[in-house]
């Protein structure tokens, strides 16, 4: 455990490491499935998918470079340790992703003075066979060259992934419309967060060749995205600061947190069935996938200096119970994605709260059963 934080805890035993990634790579295996089975239901549209799929597999790349930079945690002094948020995300600390972009600028560097993976591989050969030895540097020396190739082939989901705009057609003339996506590892909860914005533009020149208005969106973007604003705050703030910008959709989807029993802390009922489920390794855990939606549900005229008019947007807050103003969103799905096991305790413990979570069900074929 850090000396700094009780929830950000390191990971000192190399099968132990090699257990969590392992759980990573199965979880996010499955999340691409999942996103299917929301298509198939009309839930998300197919460029929804695409621009979702992006990501995760952007994701699976990032832990696949983790779990080769810590594969000799324990094992061989200098190999580091991986620090990950055991009580509120499960996932990798902000940090790991910071120190993993700076090494991505410095990987060509590193890669030229690295013997090639062949090279390291005869070696580990030739000292198993003439010093009977395990080649315990070299096994490293190849985890990290394998780390940095990693890095090199880019498309890794990195602390901060910079909007991108597709274009959707033009409403009228004068009028395009386009989503905007874009992707942050938000450091205040440890968590992966995706945001689309579908929005129409009626500027002079098209939003993603706009050389004055495109650098201006995509740090304004980038600055709201923080789990901690809302999205009414980040939609209404979008809207007045660009006014031939109007944004119609705004959804953002928080990838966790993660449970299990042998890794995380987190109290509550998802614990307790872990606890109580008592799964194989592999099977012991539980993610929690979160969408927010907001939508513009009227167009309204405001004055503009003297003689101008421009467009502003009135957005529809969640109905029910007067939520909207709690959770700044039209709506908030919020579902969970399991193996049988855990399912199976869930179901019969009913803990509150669950009823209105989506269930996905893992299976040991790797298919995905959905559940209400």
């Amino acid at each position: 455990m850090t000396d700094t934080a009780y929830d950000h805890f390191q990971l000192e035993d190399t099968r132990v490491t090699r257990r969590y990634f392992g759980k990573f790579e199965a979880i996010i295996g499955h999340l691409g499935r999942v996103a299917a089975t929301l298509e198939a239901e009309n839930r998300l549209s197919k460029r929804d998918v695409e621009v979702m799929t992006r990501y995760i597999v952007g994701l699976n790349y990032t832990f696949k470079a983790l779990a080769h930079k810590y594969h000799f945690s324990g094992r061989f002094t200098h190999a580091g340790k991986l620090t990950f948020d055991r009580v509120e995300s499960g996932f990798p600390v902000y940090s790991e992703l910071l120190t993993m972009a700076n090494d991505a600028a410095q990987a060509s560097r590193h890669l030229q003075g690295m013997r090639s993976v062949e090279e390291l591989k005869q070696d580990m050969v030739r000292v198993i066979l003439n010093e009977q030895e395990t080649p315990t540097k070299l096994q490293y020396a190849l985890s990290q060259r394998l780390y940095y190739e990693e890095l090199s082939k880019g498309e890794l989901f990195w602390a901060r992934n910079d909007p991108q705009a597709v274009w959707l057609g033009n409403k009228a003339q004068m009028r395009r419309e386009f989503m905007v996506h874009w992707a942050v590892y938000d450091s205040q909860i440890n968590l992966p967060t995706i945001y689309m914005m579908e929005l129409e533009d009626t500027g002079k020149v098209g939003l993603p060749k706009d050389d004055r208005r495109w650098p201006e969106v995509q740090a304004h973007l980038m600055a709201q995205s923080l789990g901690g604003l809302k999205l009414l705050t980040i939609a209404k703030g979008f809207d007045e600061d660009f006014d031939d910008l109007h944004p119609k959709r705004l959804r953002r989807f928080h990838v966790g947190p993660m449970y299990s029993h042998a890794f995380t802390r987190q109290a509550g009922p998802l614990r307790e069935v872990l606890e109580v489920a008592r799964s194989p390794v592999g099977e012991d855990w539980a993610l929690v996938w979160t969408q927010e939606e907001l939508l513009s549900e009227a167009t309204r005229t405001e004055k503009s200096g003297w003689f101008g008019t421009v467009e502003r947007q009135t957005f529809a807050l969640d109905p029910f119970a007067g939520r909207g103003a709690e959770t700044g969103a039209t709506k908030v799905e919020r579902s969970i994605i399991l193996p049988q096991r855990p399912y199976q305790a869930l179901e019969e413990r009913k803990p509150a709260g669950f009823d209105n979570v989506r269930k996905f069900v893992v299976s040991p074929s790797g298919s995905v059963l959905s559940y209400k």
